[in-house]
């Protein structure tokens, strides 16, 4: 017992990292910067629930390692990484090379940690997003309400917390400020849109408080990108928008634009760019010193270019890599701008490319204002790429119906079953089957991750892990705010039906015992399926069992643990007949099924543990 148990523990521990810790530490990792008195403590955050529990994870399961580098962008990134740590031979030789070498294995377990939790709760990032916005809108309109009570002429926004830099603290501002924009690009209610413009609008006058350009131009380019993923009418204004600040600031204000001139960028980049000629194939090496004079009194480190940084100390080799990674994260975005989620991290990582033109230059570093315009942005890709090729992301279309729209798609349709609001699922002309969900309230679960998408998500996973269920055919948004997932119904009956028409006592055991076999797969494979009764599983008329009715289901790392096991089945004795004929008349049917499909260890627990009716067999 005691290597099963083990076992148990390892992926309760596994489920605990993804589903929770994981969504923690990168909420930290987002949001803390804001208010912590130092960066120290960020790395401490960072490393104590992101970095750490990443590594334990995959030591406890590390399959796990094939599905995630089946990512080209970890493979560019290993490449890239193991490339700056190999020029520590031929750079000088640094103080502490452990510590050097700590660096790119933390920024590697960032794309490993993100790929873990968007594989197994991709749900989360919406929430954790908006958590972390949130909170950087109030540490803005807390930063921007104190530099306007002690502003004197000349003098740049800081903000408080861990920032000490007007330009870094930019790089925040300007990243929250892009995801607030393609937030209100992406509402479908007024109120929201506004909502998400006004929070827009208050990062926005924090970047132009900073007095840092860069961060304007980077949200310029941002801005384009995101009209170009939507490219419809709501486009037009954002390619509008660049062009009329510009000439608003020059009529108004051209200092804001002048003032500062080129503050030397040209002269840095030049003498780095000489020292590039140098060593221009391999680099000086990860770390080498860089000492740039302008003629300003004293000594520059940094070249305030990220490309010129990576010429600099990795030459055209590490380069190489380097450009891989944001050509295919961009591609990425472009060829999947359908998923919303993918949308948002391409705008990020543009913001960034956008930033880092004139800013920057480490090409590895501890998680401080830089990972915001890089890593953060690569690392969200790579891991909504491995969530969308594991079924967790939505690939249905998505419609919009205007009243009359949603009349002609109801004409005829026939009721299948309906509430007092209203129908609940039609069956409409051309075949297919309608469920409707009507609108939650704005604080619920069900509208912050509308169960429409957890439908479509939960039926294309199942199908991945080889579980019948209902084609989606499209999502349908209605103008009241009911959404709609129209889909393919399955041929065949529910379980209850099947048991009822079954002609002998003999034939029932079997049919039992079969669907004791397939909830012991379900549960083996995490499927969690809170509503499972027999009117939820289908008897196809090819003898396989499939599920219908998707949106409460939860899809879990590691197989079930007892006690959400018990809790299933539980449910399913709420149901009279349910409870008759699996708990009371064929028990040990269904016991013996389940054992053929459960581990030994889980499918004792549940002999043991299960409570039999009054006359049940024994």
């Amino acid at each position: 017992m005691f290597p099963s148990s083990l076992h148990n523990a390892g992926n309760r521990f596994f489920d605990f990292v993804c589903l929770w810790l994981l969504p923690a530490g990168m909420l930290a990792l987002l949001g803390a910067l804001f208010f912590l008195p130092e960066r120290s403590l960020h790395h401490k955050l960072y490393y104590g629930l992101f970095s750490i529990p990443t590594l334990l994870a995959l030591c406890v399961r590390p399959r796990e390692l094939k599905t995630l580098f089946r990512e080209p962008l970890l493979w560019l990134f290993v490449a890239f990484a193991g490339y700056a740590i190999l020029s520590l031979s031929w750079s000088p030789s640094p103080a502490q090379a452990d510590n050097l070498i700590k660096r790119p294995l933390h920024t590697l377990m960032l794309f490993l940690g993100t790929g873990l939790m968007l594989r197994y709760r991709p749900e989360a990032l919406k929430g954790l997003f908006l958590g972390a916005a949130l909170l950087a809108l109030l540490a803005t309109l807390r930063d921007l309400t104190t530099f306007m009570l002690t502003y004197t002429p000349g003098s740049r926004l800081i903000g408080a917390g861990a920032l000490d830099n007007p330009l870094l603290s930019s790089h925040l501002y300007g990243f929250f400020g892009t995801y607030w924009l393609w937030m209100a690009v992406n509402g479908k209610r007024a109120l929201t849109v506004s909502l998400c413009m006004a929070a827009f609008a208050v990062m926005f006058a924090a970047v132009v408080a900073t007095g840092s350009r860069t961060p304007l131009v980077a949200m310029t380019l941002a801005v384009n990108w995101i009209a170009l993923l939507c490219l419809d009418r709501r486009s037009i204004p954002l390619f509008l928008a660049a062009p009329l600040f510009i000439v608003a600031v020059l009529v108004v204000d051209p200092q804001l634009i002048m003032a500062r001139g080129d503050s030397y960028r040209f002269d840095i980049w030049r003498i780095t760019w000489d020292l590039f000629l140098q060593h221009p194939l391999i680099g000086h090496g990860y770390d080498a010193p860089l000492s740039i004079d302008v003629g300003v009194g004293y000594l520059l480190s940094e070249p305030h270019s990220f490309v010129m940084g990576v010429l600099y100390y990795v030459g055209i080799l590490g380069l190489l890599p380097w450009l891989g990674m944001i050509v295919y994260a961009l591609y990425s975005g472009w060829k999947y701008r359908t998923h919303p989620a993918l949308q948002m991290a391409s705008a990020l990582l543009v913001f960034g490319i956008g930033a880092g033109l004139t800013e920057g230059g480490g090409i590895l570093s501890r998680p401080k204002e830089h990972w915001f315009l890089l890593w953060i942005p690569l690392a969200l890709v790579a891991g909504l790429n491995i969530a969308r090729r594991g079924g967790r992301l939505v690939a249905a279309n998505r419609a919009r119906l205007s009243e009359a729209q949603a009349r002609q798609l109801h004409e005829g349709a026939r009721v299948i079953e309906e509430d007092g609001l209203g129908p609940k699922v039609l069956l409409l002309q051309d075949g297919s089957f309608l469920k409707l969900f009507r609108p939650r309230a704005w604080y619920t679960a069900g509208a912050f991750y509308p169960y429409a998408r957890r439908f479509a998500r939960n039926s294309q996973q199942l199908a991945l892990e080889g579980i019948p269920t209902p084609p989606v055919v499209e999502l349908l948004n209605y103008a009241d705010g009911t959404q709609g997932v129209r889909y393919i119904p399955l041929a065949g009956q529910t379980v209850r039906q099947a048991l009822q028409a079954c002609p002998s006592l003999a034939e029932r055991r079997a049919l039992v015992q079969r669907m004791g076999r397939f909830m012991g797969r379900l549960h083996q494979q995490g499927v969690y399926f809170r509503s499972l009764h027999l009117g939820n599983v289908l008897l196809m008329d090819n003898g396989e069992f499939g599920l219908i009715d998707l949106a409460d289901m939860r899809l879990l790392p590691s197989p079930l643990s007892a006690e959400l096991r018990q809790r299933n089945l539980r449910h399913m004795q709420r149901y009279t007949e349910d409870k008759q004929w699996l708990f009371e008349e064929n028990v040990q049917a269904l016991l013996e099924g389940y054992s053929a499909a459960a581990s030994q260890t889980m499918s004792h627990a549940l002999r043991q543990k299960l409570e039999l009716a009054p006359g049940a067999e024994r």
